[in-house]
């Protein structure tokens, strides 16, 4: 697997961040990184087709016939596989939510230029397929192994190098009970802007570990320095600075109420009485054990909904939240606290990547 070291001064982005217009670019990657709409948060699974996608190049041409599956490395024995052979394995279905880690990147200040997310870079689907461990078990990694690394099929170009996108994962998230190699989304064979015809799922992660369209893992004796690693998804203060790997997805939750979307601005208009307040709460760092609503800065407990079974751990989790509405403008916020004790801030985590954005959603509210 080619690998790429990172270099003084490497970027993985081509423009500083500005508090300037939204940009060109930033629109044509808006085009191929489409998001969840804030409505589609009334289903518990996200349905295939408003499902949040990230293509960081083009989206390949897969030819199942031709593809293959290649697992070597630090291994004892390297092992091709085509997909019908993933049907040794017991096939496993889990709901899992997956989130992009630039998600909420356009509410910084000043702005990342990059993917401009708002908050739409998050859903739920139910994905099937094989479990990782399983199928890297069959080829044996060896004693001294330490990461294990991923690339798909689609390549581009990246900080100003040719690359096909490659990102690794501890061996011990590896070799962990969830991590899924998934040849089906929601029931269906993965679309192609999903990965097709297979993909990598790993719960608790951001999105960007999920690497698509996969065709090679191999077993590493040292850390992967690819570029999506090593100048990628990396919390940095400025652009000379290394920072810190992205990882498991911060605490943080979105709601929405049923009310009247004006076209352009979205503002949001609704009829004085009792209504409910849906939202989801997710976190990589264990269950959300608590959820607060704000009206007008005066915070209140939700009512957090238990999980279905092995969603508790890899998926969303929806909550509710009675609101007696009075006439005016008002402002909803929603913050959530996971089992670790992190709480989603008030304020967005500036970043110069723009990553982990969890800051408490606000909405403006008219209510008539």
């Amino acid at each position: 697997m080619d690998t790429i070291a990172q270099r003084p001064g490497k970027s993985a982005h081509a423009a500083e961040p500005t508090d300037g217009p939204i940009t060109l670019d930033e629109l044509k990657m808006a085009y191929r990184c489409p998001g969840t709409p804030l409505e589609a948060l009334r289903y518990d699974i996200t349905p295939t087709g408003l499902h949040y996608q990230v293509v960081h190049f083009e989206i390949p041409s897969t030819n199942e016939t031709d593809w293959s599956l290649r697992i070597g490395g630090h291994v004892k024995r390297p092992v091709s596989l085509r997909l019908a052979d993933l049907g040794a394995w017991e096939e496993r279905t889990q709901p899992v939510t997956l989130e992009c880690a630039g998600n909420g990147r356009a509410l910084l200040s000043p702005r990342p230029v990059s993917a401009a997310w708002l908050g739409g870079g998050v859903s739920t689907a139910s994905w099937s397929g094989v479990r990782l461990r399983e199928v890297l078990a069959s080829a044996g990694p060896r004693d001294g192994a330490v990461e294990v690394a991923f690339s798909g099929t689609d390549e581009g170009i990246q900080g100003g190098e040719r690359q096909v996108y490659a990102r690794s994962l501890p061996l011990d998230v590896a070799m962990g009970p969830d991590a899924l190699l998934a040849y089906r989304m929601n029931g269906e064979p993965l679309p192609p802007q999903h990965g097709y015809p297979l993909r990598l799922v790993v719960p608790g992660w951001y999105g960007m570990a999920s690497v698509k369209w996969l065709d090679r893992i191999e077993v590493l004796q040292r850390p992967f320095e690819g570029f999506q690693n090593s100048v990628a998804y990396r919390y940095q203060s400025d652009a000379d600075d290394p920072g810190w790997p992205v990882r498991e997805m911060r605490v943080k939750s979105l709601m929405w109420l049923p009310s009247t979307v004006e076209f352009l601005s979205e503002r949001r208009v609704l009829e004085a009485g009792p209504t409910t307040i849906i939202g989801r709460a997710w976190s990589g760092h264990g269950p959300v054990v608590k959820v607060e609503v704000a009206v007008d800065g005066v915070w209140r407990p939700a009512r957090l909904h238990a999980p279905d079974g092995h969603a508790a751990t890899t998926a969303w989790q929806s909550w509710s939240f009675e609101w007696q509405a009075d006439p005016g403008d008002h402002e909803l916020r929603c913050r959530a606290t996971d089992a670790s004790g992190d709480i989603q801030p008030i304020e967005p985590p500036w970043n110069y990547q723009g990553m982990g954005n969890n800051a408490v959603q606000r909405l403006q509210v008219e209510v008539r």
